[in-house]
């Protein structure tokens, strides 16, 4: 298992400058934040540390990405884009799968396997509804990712967190149910999953045996970590908005069982990449208190990754 970040963490820092903290820390490999540029529309997003339009068009700034990163030892194992690929409104969504095209043509062009992603939903359609939509918008993405040879992870992450997102969020890849049903219906080999533990907890789902089940599935992992308000979630309930239940932390600082989780990748014989993920709202408002952040995530995890 090769430890790995992703970037999305570092706003406003330059690819460069980026590699250079990652190397420092000696963290083997990069997920790195691939948004085209522009206001972000939340949190973590928004993000570019490789403009992917640049790399398809401009060969010495393409070369310039992989041998910077070389010379530092760091490898990169993905390029991060995370939109609702389903956005109801058609011209968001084209552009949205238009920049994960782009995303996927540059990871071909880089020798980097994966794209990391999200399936997307439309938020107020059913589950089944959102199905449907499936085929138009993603056999076309699958397709090119084929031809590329690229795999496309997909986080299980459902994308709600306030009324905005409510009632079913803006992701449907969310629970191991629903990954039969959306691999069922787009049966690409390159399609997979970007496998994060700290989603099951408030789920409530068990992640051991979505490991077990989905072996063959698991492109990618993220390590984050998530505590949940006890007091708040037997008041609120399970229907409540996640963040009113539940807090991002940095590994360690929650409630997934990281020696199990870890246990059960083992078990199956994952040897891939997994990236730490931080969301820890404890660690903003410096670059020293972010940097330290990752630190101690590595640090944790150490213990646990073989």
């Amino acid at each position: 298992m090769k430890m790995g970040f992703i970037t999305s963490l570092l706003d406003g820092w330059t690819y460069e400058e980026m590699i250079d903290e990652v190397s420092r820390m000696g963290i083997e490999c990069v997920e790195v934040a691939c948004w085209p540029a522009g206001k972000a529309e939340r949190k973590y997003a928004g993000v570019s540390h490789i403009d992917v339009e640049r790399v398809l068009s401009d060969d010495a700034y393409a070369a310039h990405v992989l041998d910077y990163a070389a010379q530092k030892n760091v490898r990169i194992c993905a390029l991060a884009y995370y939109p609702n690929n389903l956005d109801p409104d058609p011209e968001r969504r084209r552009a949205f799968n238009d920049h994960l095209l782009a995303c996927i043509d540059a990871a071909s062009k880089l020798g980097v396997p994966k794209v990391t992603t999200f399936i997307g939903r439309v938020t107020d359609k059913s589950l089944e509804e959102n199905l449907e939509l499936l085929p138009e918008v993603w056999d076309p993405i699958l397709a090119r990712a084929e031809e590329r040879n690229v795999l496309v992870c997909i986080e299980n992450c459902p994308m709600l967190f306030d009324a905005s997102n409510w009632p079913g969020g803006q992701n449907i890849m969310t629970t191991p149910a629903n990954w039969e049903r959306v691999f069922d219906i787009l049966p690409s080999k390159n399609l997979g999953l970007a496998l994060d533990p700290s989603h099951f907890v408030w789920q409530m789902i068990d992640c051991g045996a979505a490991i077990r089940d989905f072996a063959d599935k698991i492109f990618h992992v993220h390590f984050k970590d998530i505590k949940l308000k006890r007091d708040e979630l037997a008041r609120r309930g399970t229907m409540a908005y996640p963040l009113d239940i539940m807090e991002p932390k940095i590994p360690g600082l929650g409630d997934v069982d990281w020696a199990d989780f870890v246990s059960q990748l083992s078990m199956i014989g994952y040897e891939g990449d997994a990236c730490i993920e931080v969301e820890d709202a404890a660690f903003e408002g410096s670059h020293e208190r972010l940097v330290k952040s990752v630190e101690l995530s590595k640090r944790y995890l150490e213990q646990f990754v073989i």
